[in-house]
C-alpha cells in the first residue's frame, strides 16, 4: 500500500474542489505574464502564498515550462520550514504527495540516494503541514505531463550545503529544480517595492547575498544561486508583484518573484 503525504493546505491556500481547482490554475495561467525565456528552465524560484496572493506570479514561472514540459520527469523541489526548525534538508518518510487533482509520486530511488548525504535527514513532522512544497504541485501537475518528485524542505543549512545537494541533484534536461520562496514580508508598498527590486537584481545575478529579510526562502535561494553562478547560469526575471499589486491592501505587503535560471544552449 502506497503510503501518502495528504493535502495539507487545500481549502485555505488554494481551492479544495478539482475542478475549481483546475479551473482558477488554467485562469491564472491564461492571465500570466507570457515573457518566453530563451532557453529551457533549468531551475525556477517561484513564490509560495496563496493562489489569490502569488497565484498570478507563479504562473508565470510555470507558463515558462510549457515548451519543454514533455522531457521534464523529475522535480527537485525545496523550500523553508515555516513551523518546524530542522537542521539540514529534510525529506518526508511517504512514497507520495497528493493534491485535489491527483497523486504526485516521489522518486523514491533517487531519494534514497540523497538521503545518504550527511546534510540530508528524514522526518515526517517537519512535511506534515508545510505549505511551501505543497502549493507548487497542483501548477506542476497542471503544466508537465509525467514526472516525479523529490521534496526537500530546508532548514538550517550553509549555501554550500545546499548547492552540493543541488549539483549532485542536477542531472540533465529531465531534471528540473524549483525553489518555493516568496520576498520581503510586511513592509509598506513603496517600501517592499524598493527592497524586493535590489533583491531580484542580485538574484538574475546569481549574487548570494540573500537575507532572511529578503526571502523567506533565502537558504535554499543562496545555495541555488552559488552553484548557479559556479556554472554560469543565466537568470531572467519573468513577474514580479507583491500582495498590494493581487489584492489592493499596500499597507503591509508581502513580495513576490518568478525568475528563472537557464544553461547556455
Amino acid at each position: 500500500m502506497t503510503t501518502i503525504r495528504p493535502a495539507a493546505v487545500s481549502g485555505y491556500f488554494y481551492a479544495s474542489d478539482p475542478t475549481e481547482l483546475s479551473d482558477q490554475i488554467q485562469h491564472l495561467l491564461a492571465q500570466a505574464h507570457h515573457h518566453q525565456p530563451t532557453d529551457a528552465p533549468k531551475a525556477l524560484i517561484v513564490p509560495h502564498a496563496g493562489y489569490s496572493y502569488s497565484g498570478p506570479v507563479a504562473a508565470a514561472a510555470y507558463h515558462a515550462l510549457y515548451p519543454w514540459a514533455d522531457r521534464i520527469r523529475r522535480v527537485v523541489l525545496l523550500g523553508p520550514s515555516h513551523r518546524i526548525a530542522v537542521n539540514g534538508l529534510v525529506l518526508p518518510d511517504v512514497e507520495a504527495f497528493e493534491t485535489p487533482l491527483g497523486i504526485v509520486p516521489l522518486d523514491l530511488e533517487f531519494c534514497a540516494r540523497l538521503a545518504r548525504l550527511p546534510q540530508v535527514h528524514t522526518l515526517a513532522a517537519c512535511h506534515a503541514s508545510e505549505h511551501s512544497l505543497e502549493v507548487q504541485l497542483p501548477f506542476l501537475q497542471s503544466v508537465l505531463h509525467d514526472f516525479k518528485l523529490v521534496p526537500l524542505i530546508v532548514g538550517l543549512a550553509s549555501a554550500q550545503d545546499v548547492a552540493d545537494v543541488l549539483e549532485f541533484s542536477w542531472g540533465g534536461p529531465e531534471t528540473l529544480i524549483v525553489v518555493s520562496s516568496d520576498l520581503s514580508h510586511y513592509l509598506s508598498y513603496d517600501q517592499a517595492l524598493a527592497r524586493d527590486t535590489d533583491t531580484l537584481q542580485r538574484i538574475v545575478s546569481t549574487n548570494n547575498h540573500i537575507g532572511d529579510q529578503d526571502a523567506c526562502g533565502c537558504t535554499p535561494i543562496r545555495g541555488l544561486l552559488l552553484l548557479a553562478h559556479e556554472l554560469g547560469l543565466k537568470g531572467e526575471l519573468l513577474d514580479y508583484r507583491n500582495s498590494g499589486d493581487t489584492t489592493g491592501d499596500k499597507t503591509r505587503v508581502v513580495g513576490y518573484g518568478a525568475v528563472t535560471f537557464m544553461e547556455e544552449a
